[in-house]
């Protein structure tokens, strides 16, 4: 089951496509250090998450495989099947180096991830991405995640 546009998603796992990004703290005067990545997402804020979205009554899919590809240029539909074929079932452009560099900080970190379209080849997608439909989904969908966010913090 995936999530349709305007779905919010805890992804459990992550695969890094990007590249040149600052990706350590290390560059900064901190020694190296090398961090367990197996599980990049915390579960106890992956929890806290879900509860707080069933609090708000915003539906919430749990678990799934977050690709993070460079930008900013949306992906080929060439590239979203490879990426469905490695095993991503969401796509964006923001999830690293951050959550490496929260992991190499000793913070706890998770994410809610936006669907904002069915990607290139996909659903409605199969030609072209308008991108104003993309705009309106995630500013309508922000709203969904302003509120799972009030539920976990209050």
């Amino acid at each position: 089951d995936s999530a349709p546009p305007g779905g919010m998603v805890v992804p459990d796992q992550l695969i890094d496509y990007s590249w040149g990004r600052e990706h350590t703290f290390v560059d900064e005067g901190l020694p190296v250090a090398h961090v367990d990545f197996s599980q990049p997402y915390d579960e106890t804020l992956r929890c806290l998450l879900e509860r707080a979205a069933e609090e708000s009554q915003y539906p919430i899919f749990m678990g799934g495989t977050y690709a993070c590809t460079q930008g900013p240029r949306l992906e080929t539909a060439a590239e979203i099947k490879r990426l469905a074929n490695d095993g991503c079932s969401i796509v964006g452009m923001t999830g690293m180096p951050e959550t490496a560099l929260a992991r190499e900080l000793g913070l706890n970190y998770a994410t809610i991830a936006v669907v904002a379209n069915s990607a290139a080849g996909r659903g409605t997608n199969v030609n072209t991405i308008p991108l104003e439909e993309i705009y309106a989904v995630l500013d309508k969908a922000m709203v969904g995640v302003k509120n799972v966010l009030e539920h976990m913090v209050n």
